[in-house]
């Protein structure tokens, strides 16, 4: 099974962006932890993390407070 994200804008569109596979939920939220705020330079607003096909959750890239 492969833990991969999502990238969307603001509109909830795809975002294009180098994706990766990850082996763990838990390597995939590291990633996601080093490099959010490159993902929103790069205009991703939202990232959704997906376990192969299924979506277990999406989130804001948005600082707390914003």
């Amino acid at each position: 099974m492969a833990w991969t994200w999502r990238y969307e804008d603001a509109s909830g569109g795809p975002v294009d962006y180098p994706s990766e596979a990850f082996s763990s939920q838990s390597d995939a939220e590291s990633w996601i932890g080093q490099s959010w705020r490159e993902l929103a330079a790069a205009g991703v607003v939202r990232v959704v993390l997906l376990e192969d096909t299924r979506q277990e959750y999406r989130m804001s890239l948005a600082p707390a407070g914003d």
